[in-house]
């Protein structure tokens, strides 16, 4: 399938819309209302720190929502606005926040059911309209709703659709894919649906058994297997990364993207030498501004005393989860949650460890004078900040008193 094709034809539809329907001022008052805090904004103001009896609060001086998320959530009010009778879908989550996504029910927009792992679109109505969330779409999808005739409200990040172009570049050139992120994301499978040949990595070790692969070779079965899910349709590790580029999940560590990349491009030298290496590597910067503000925030706190850290944003929301995994490896004691709910009576905080299911912990907030560092996804709206603040503050003076 010709993707380019199919998306710019599709983007010339009557039934395509990208650029909102023009009710911008009444849903700002919308967003104001259920997503601002005149407490972040307070603290904001005081050199993004609080300080209140024994307690500090240090805030990171770039977090919650970005740009692309609450271009998507204004998109989805306005849709509703302009479609008021009409039944509105979300092809999935329209962001990784269960509030924001709560509040898309709460105006009666339905998501696509999931069943057995697949989006059952068959619910959805010929003319019905469709959100596309800001994670995007697979192309799949998208021919899907066209053939259904439906209204296409795309709220796509830029930054994603940015990655998708750059796989377009490594298709045109018979380039495979090298992408770093989790297969089962959604935004991985909407950006692997624009590739031809594509490999997903999810880390440093798995980049460097392919690169091993690249200039060692192995046993094809033994790699297919590590790697299933992760690649497309008849796949040949044998043949498909003579030619490989770089593309990413937006949300992922901006370092780890950097140094797979700097493995593949150093691999590709070593396999065919520096004269060769445009020849059999490509490039292009597709690291998120907003994941890499915040992660870069959050580094600048760790230029300061801090106690412990709560990062908060969806569990399943993946640049919250690099700024939780950020504070391990700067050895603060942290706790990612995904509202103020988890902070319970009794010194007690219910949360996600990295890489483990939730759990109550104990005791975790000290005694005595104590300094909590706070950060949030970009999918974070201020106001769940602001409950988490007031949370802690009223819980301190529990444990102080």
């Amino acid at each position: 399938m010709d993707t380019k094709a199919f998306t710019r034809a599709l983007k010339k539809s009557e039934n395509y819309n990208r650029k909102g329907f023009g009710h911008a001022e009444e849903v700002a008052t919308v967003m104001q209302s259920a997503y601002r805090s005149n407490l972040i904004q307070e603290i904001i103001d005081n050199n993004y720190t609080l300080q209140k009896g024994y307690i500090t609060i240090k805030l990171a001086k770039a977090f919650g929502f970005c740009w692309g998320v609450e271009r998507s959530v204004a998109m989805a009010y306005e849709t509703r606005q302009h479609f008021p009778s009409q039944q509105i879908w979300i092809t999935y989550e329209l962001i990784h926040n269960p509030s924001v996504n709560q509040d898309m029910r709460d105006i009666e927009i339905k998501f696509i059911p999931v069943i057995d792992g697949k989006k059952d679109f068959s619910v959805v109505g010929n003319n019905d309209v469709v959100i596309l969330p800001a994670f995007g779409a697979s192309v799949q999808e998208m021919q899907i709703l066209k053939d259904k005739n439906c209204q296409i409200v795309d709220t796509t990040c830029p930054w994603v659709a940015k990655v998708w172009n750059s796989v377009e570049k490594h298709k045109k050139k018979k380039f495979t894919s090298i992408i770093h992120g989790k297969y089962s994301h959604a935004e991985t499978i909407a950006t692997s649906s624009f590739a031809d040949k594509y490999l997903i990595v999810l880390n440093m070790s798995q980049a460097e058994y392919v690169c091993n692969y690249i200039l060692n070779g192995g046993n094809s079965d033994e790699f297919l297997a590590k790697f299933k899910q992760a690649y497309s349709k008849g796949f040949n590790p044998d043949l498909d990364l003579e030619q490989v580029g770089i593309a990413n999940q937006t949300t992922m560590l901006k370092t780890g993207t950097e140094e797979i990349g700097k493995l593949f491009e150093r691999t590709m030298m070593k396999k065919y030498g520096p004269d060769k290496l445009n020849e059999h590597y490509q490039n292009f910067n597709t690291i998120c501004d907003a994941t890499q503000e915040r992660q870069n925030a959050m580094g600048g706190l760790f230029d300061e005393r801090l106690d412990l850290m709560v990062v908060i944003g969806g569990f399943n929301s993946s640049n919250t989860t690099h700024l939780q995994e950020m504070a391990i490896e700067n050895k603060v004691p942290s706790y990612h949650i995904d509202g103020a709910q988890r902070i319970l009576s009794g010194n007690r905080i219910e949360h996600k460890p990295l890489g483990s299911e939730i759990k109550i912990s104990k005791g975790w907030l000290p005694e005595g004078r104590v300094v909590v560092g706070v950060t949030s996804g970009a999918s974070t709206p201020d106001k769940a900040v602001e409950d988490t603040i007031n949370k802690i503050l009223a819980m301190k003076l529990v444990v102080v008193n």
